[in-house]
């Protein structure tokens, strides 16, 4: 049996496609475009590995596409290649529409005709993993209203979420109308090593370890909802094997706190792991700028679903996973 991943050298897909290779018996296919934020480093690991199949390709290239799937004849796919990150769908929202949207209708058009030729046993068994993002629910804004669940509405904000919450739509409008065996995930702010970094995390880092600001929306008093990658992929592989078709699971470790509460964590793990040699602190280099358009101000995700259900718990303790990100970036400027 095959499994294939979109985007799987990107910071999520290539921690996935290592988990699988290490967990289960299944070739693994990685088909990804290699553009900016794709790391041919995070699988080093695996580039070698009886398991590993690797395409150069856009999931746009249909007939492509197609090509692959008649070639391995995947029994699963999990779909995670997209533009993500909120800034640049800001400054230039094209590439997003043509990616997470016309890229997940390409994709989407190439399973079904594939999936529509499988024996009735493959059809059963096949699955569509599609993962999302907590940002296509909205801003819950600085209030008391409780953590979302699955069914809560989407709101987004930005280009980016609307074009990810339309590819959720689009994924459902393909189980509804063509009966695809679909299930669609939503993750909370992954961190972790091998992130590119215009993410928060490795972004404050690098600019605190090249002596550059560390600049911060308004006061920082946006709350994020983060978890570590390795367990966001073995909650995936949970819901792949267990999950239920049609259905839509939360994944969060449902640790929540402030951006500017998370660069203060992050400069006192480097003062520790590596210390300025003029500075008291790596906190003297927080600069504070204006507000981006339509920032949210809080992200939290109700997982109690992905919990009880499939009995998923988070594996990895914040403070000390978030320590060892910091120093594997230390270590790897």
């Amino acid at each position: 049996m095959a499994i294939l991943v979109t985007g799987g050298a990107g910071f999520i897909g290539s921690a996935l496609v290592r988990h699988l290779i290490e967990h289960t018996n299944q070739t693994i296919i990685n088909v990804d475009k290699m553009d900016y934020s794709s790391s041919q480093q995070a699988l080093a690991a695996v580039r070698t590995h009886p398991q590993y199949v690797f395409y150069h390709t856009n999931i746009s290239h249909r007939q492509k596409l197609a090509e692959i799937f008649a070639r391995h004849k995947p029994q699963a796919v999990f779909h995670l290649a997209a533009q993500t990150h909120v800034d640049r769908s800001i400054d230039s929202p094209r590439g997003f529409m043509e990616s997470n949207i016309m890229g997940t209708f390409e994709l989407l058009e190439v399973i079904r005709s594939y999936w529509h030729e499988l024996p009735v046993k493959e059809q059963v068994a096949f699955r569509l993993i599609h993962i999302s993002t907590d940002e296509v629910y909205g801003d819950l804004g600085l209030n008391d209203q409780p953590p979302l669940k699955e069914q809560s509405c989407y709101l987004p904000s930005s280009p980016y979420s609307a074009s990810k919450a339309a590819s959720d739509h689009l994924v459902r409008a393909w189980h509804r109308t063509y009966e695809l065996p679909v299930i669609l995930t939503h993750c909370t702010n992954n961190y972790g090593p091998y992130q590119y970094p215009e993410k928060l995390i490795p972004y404050m880092i690098n600019c605190a370890l090249h002596e550059r600001p560390l600049t911060i929306y308004g006061q920082g008093n946006q709350i994020r909802d983060w978890i570590h990658v390795t367990d966001h992929v073995r909650a995936l592989h949970q819901i792949w094997a267990h999950g239920r078709i049609g259905q839509s699971y939360n994944i969060s470790a449902e640790h929540r706190l402030t951006n500017i509460e998370l660069v203060h964590k992050l400069c006192a793990h480097l003062d520790q792991i590596r210390p300025h040699q003029t500075l008291p602190s790596y906190a003297e280099l927080i600069t504070h700028v204006a507000e981006r358009p339509g920032h949210d101000q809080r992200y939290a995700l109700d997982a109690s679903k992905l919990r009880y259900e499939l009995g998923w718990q988070p594996e990895v303790d914040f403070e000390q996973g978030l320590r060892d990100t910091v120093r594997w970036y230390a270590e790897h400027l």
